[in-house]
């Protein structure tokens, strides 16, 4: 009978779930410093504040080896150790203060990416998650393999690029330069103003809505997809579109012609204004429509 119990009772200690840790940590950091983000699997949560410090609040999975937070002058290193292997229960769950000009990179495998109010360049990357990062006035590079890019800026003119392969770009309220693609997916530009944009897509949608500044330049391209661009200002530009397979709407005036008697396809170059700015539009299969608001 005890080495029943005994059993019964091993049984259960070893079936009982896995307890998180619970974390609560801060450091010095520079008012304009860079922090460097490593989580393999969970969350990822980047805030911007005015304290001069680094604070992480979160939890651990049981499988996770440890949680390097470290500085080095004015970087700071946060990163999710996990064992060669992995395990079953390797994610965390973090929350990041991190001084608002700070410049930070952020990297993941299996985790969501959000930031908010940080002022200084970002680099955001994970293989299977969503990026989402607002406020933004600075550089940015932000990827995902599997999952969809939403950036959300401040109107100051930056660099901006966003790729995913199967997921939706969707870029607000940025300005200066942008290059946007996906594979599978939608890629929507949405007010803000522009010396230079590049959108693509494999199959999915492309929409520029947006200002296309004197003597700038935007180019679209899909496979399969439709692609719209409407200016929000009085565009002057010079104009070449085409489709393989697919109908041109153009608000300007000039008509599409076909491309050949065989070919369901038509092109349509023509120029508005003084033309100094350029704006080129392919796609193979799927309609063309250009207009202003």
């Amino acid at each position: 009978m005890k080495n029943r119990l005994l059993i019964i009772t091993l049984s259960a200690l070893m079936s009982a779930p896995a307890i998180a840790e619970d974390i609560d940590r801060s450091l010095d950091a520079e008012a304009d410093g860079y922090v460097e983000i490593y989580n393999t699997a969970g969350n990822i949560e980047v805030i911007g504040w005015s304290k001069k410090s680094v604070a992480i609040k979160g939890t651990l999975g049981d499988d996770v080896e440890e949680l390097i937070f470290e500085r080095d002058d004015d970087e700071i290193l946060i990163k999710v150790k996990v064992p060669r292997g992995y395990g079953r229960d390797i994610d965390a769950d973090l929350v990041i203060s991190v001084p608002q000009n700070s410049s930070i990179e952020v990297s993941g495998v299996s985790a969501d990416i959000e930031v908010a109010g940080v002022l200084g360049e970002q680099s955001l990357q994970t293989v299977s998650g969503d990026v989402d990062t607002r406020g933004v006035v600075a550089d940015l590079e932000a990827a995902s393999v599997s999952g969809d890019v939403d950036v959300a800026g401040g109107g100051e003119d930056a660099e901006t690029e966003a790729a995913t392969v199967s997921g939706d770009v969707t870029l607000t309220g940025l300005a200066g330069s942008i290059e946007a693609e996906s594979v599978s997916g939608d890629v929507t530009v949405s007010g803000g103003s522009f010396d230079r944009a590049y959108l693509e897509s494999v199959n999915g949608d492309l929409s520029y809505l947006a200002v296309l500044r004197d003597g700038g330049r935007l180019g679209m391209e899909s496979i399969n997809g439709a692609v719209e661009a409407e200016f929000s200002n009085e565009v002057s530009a010079r104009f070449d579109i085409e489709t393989f397979n697919g109908s041109i709407e153009n608000c300007f005036g000039p008509k599409p012609e076909r491309t050949s008697r065989y070919s369901p396809g038509f092109e349509l170059s023509f120029t508005v204004g003084d033309g100094d700015s350029r704006v080129e539009i392919e796609t193979l299969n799927g309609s063309v429509r250009i207009c202003t608001k």
